[in-house]
């Protein structure tokens, strides 16, 4: 992979985690860097309405979360120099599936075979 396309797949996951932390801000979550916490208002008079809203509460916050993980996993194998390589076969990522996926883990093949 050419430095190039290199520091481009970079800067895009930087930009990318800064918006998902900005996304956990605005939307209220707490973010400790290892786990987002959700706080929703206790004071509905509707029980119903307060469980729905901390539901989804809690499905957003987990959503952001894990893509923050995957996001800074892969800005850490950038600066171990790992990225880029299959976690399972060792062999490398091809770049096109880098460019559409910046956090894949596995190649194709191995992403296949894990299903």
């Amino acid at each position: 992979m050419t430095a190039d396309r290199f520091e481009a797949i970079r800067a895009a996951l930087e930009a990318d985690l800064a918006n998902v932390q900005r996304q956990l801000a605005e939307h209220g979550f707490s973010d400790d860097g290892a786990s987002v916490t959700v706080e929703v208002d206790e004071g509905f008079a509707d029980s119903a309405a307060a469980t729905t809203e901390r539901a989804e509460a809690i499905a957003l916050a987990d959503q952001l979360g894990s893509h923050r993980n995957e996001v800074v996993n892969a800005l850490a194998r950038i600066a171990d120099g790992t990225y880029g390589k299959c976690e399972r076969c060792g062999n490398e990522i091809p770049f096109e599936r880098l460019e559409a996926l910046p956090t894949a883990t596995l190649c194709v093949a191995c992403k296949q075979q894990a299903g």
